[in-house]
């Protein structure tokens, strides 16, 4: 592996794969930023904030277990496309969306008419559950919209164009806040309506990205090269692949989810000023979520194209040298947190109370992020080499052995508060990304591919 530490060239590729990524998923930051922002300045703004943090951790809980197809799609891409095959790549692409219209519709269907009835589960405060509820009726309309779109994201990032991601996110959450701003507090005729209104403008948006993916796919040198829809196919071999790898991602996603909704009702029965200021610190947090799941993303396209050509020793040295690169960032964006808290949080709510109720908070998930970089590149690395079992079983021990239990103990039994169970993060963190490195560097995968 040494051989590539002095080529710079190395480096230019992941970050040339990288920053595309990292842009595209931090105009989704900006995006939950702004919502949060929209929100917190509504009249009734510790309930709204609070049902926003159960909305969305409900609607990424249920997404997040079907969008994993997106990695299958992703890594069965990217071996092809190392491979030269790139036929195969488009019939991986045809028979992801196949699944994804089929899956997208059923799910909606259910999880729109439970809507409420989820909300209500998590929400310790009865009027944060309607709030809750009316945001997640909408939002769970654009299911469908949002698989298809997984699809084809996973098809360019296999691909190595993770530019197109980049400007579908420009454009598509650009398009969302615009969405957001009408439908929340009301122009051009509509009614203002509250959070609800977050849910109908993401929808929307969502709609616009498949049209965005559907015009960039039917380009003629597009259809030329890759012909997914001259032999569009529903092939039962590769969706067995793309099931085989996305199904323990997915229910990695949803343990992992629903943990976290359960730390955020946890908080609720501190308070509800207590769960608004965890709603507004996990959206701090996405400064740095989004960037590290870029470098995720940059990390199963290397992996995933040098397993497709057999260079094993290659595909590992990707994947240490993009979590070191990943885990400078989070180290500077710690820092941040640690020490000035109070000029992220004023980006996102004018509430004094509830900024007094974060900050200590945002100091301690500040210094558990910086191990986060390292623990998300080497789980999308193992991914890719086909250990997501692993993967799923290390992370949901991790969340519900020790994050969730530790938050309940420190927060409500010891009588800590918020800070208490925002102090189980760093547990969490660093005990997830020491099983990660020790898999990756030590684990059995580069035998099982050598053979």
């Amino acid at each position: 592996m040494n051989i590539f530490l002095n080529d710079l060239s190395e480096y230019k590729k992941i970050l040339k794969l990288g920053i595309p990524a990292i842009a595209g998923l931090s105009t989704q930051m900006v995006v939950s930023l702004i919502d949060t922002a929209m929100v917190g300045r509504l009249e009734n703004a510790e309930a709204a904030l609070a049902a926003m943090g159960l909305g969305v951790l409900a609607t990424w809980a249920v997404v997040s277990f079907f969008s994993s197809l997106a990695t299958g799609t992703h890594v069965l891409v990217a071996r092809n496309y190392g491979s030269k095959n790139f036929l195969g790549c488009g019939i991986v692409l045809s028979s992801s969306i196949a699944i994804s219209i089929f899956i997208g519709a059923a799910v909606s269907a259910i999880f729109v008419f439970f809507s409420y009835t989820i909300a209500q589960f998590f929400a310790a405060d009865y009027q944060v559950g309607i709030f809750a509820g009316d945001y997640l009726h909408y939002r769970f309309m654009g299911i469908p919209f949002f698989l298809i779109s997984v699809s084809f994201r996973g098809f360019f990032f296999g691909i190595g164009k993770t530019r197109v991601f980049m400007y579908s996110g420009i454009l598509v959450n650009f398009l969302n806040i615009i969405f957001n701003y009408i439908f929340i507090f009301g122009a051009f005729g509509i009614t203002g309506m509250g959070l609800a209104g977050a849910g109908i403008g993401s929808t929307l948006a969502t709609i616009c990205d498949v049209i965005y993916y559907i015009s960039i796919s039917s380009t003629l040198i597009m259809r030329e090269k890759f012909q997914y829809f001259r032999y569009f196919k529903f092939d039962k071999n590769i969706v067995k692949s793309i099931i085989n790898i996305s199904l323990p991602i997915s229910l990695q996603n949803i343990f992992i989810l629903v943990g976290f909704l359960s730390f955020v009702a946890i908080t609720g029965l501190i308070g509800v000023r207590e769960q608004a200021a965890s709603q507004v610190i996990i959206s701090s947090l996405l400064l740095t979520l989004m960037p590290c799941f870029g470098f995720g993303i940059t990390v199963q396209t290397l992996v995933g194209n040098e397993l497709g050509a057999k260079n094993i020793t290659k595909a590992k040295f990707y994947g240490i040298e993009t979590a070191k690169l990943a885990t400078i960032y989070t180290i500077f964006i710690g820092l941040i947190f640690t020490i000035m808290p109070r000029i992220i949080l004023i980006l996102i709510t004018d509430d004094t109370n509830i900024i007094e109720t974060a900050e200590p908070a945002l100091r301690i998930a500040g210094f558990g992020q910086v191990f986060y970089g390292l623990g998300v590149v080497l789980a999308n690395a193992l991914q890719a080499v086909e250990e997501s079992l692993y993967v799923m079983i290390a992370d949901v021990l991790s969340n519900w052995v020790i994050f969730v239990p530790l938050a309940y103990l420190l927060g409500v039994q010891l009588k800590f508060g918020l800070l208490g169970a925002w102090a189980a993060l760093p547990f969490y963190v660093i005990i997830y990304s020491l099983m990660m490195l020790t898999r990756f560097k030590y684990g059995k995968w580069q035998k099982n591919f050598s053979n």
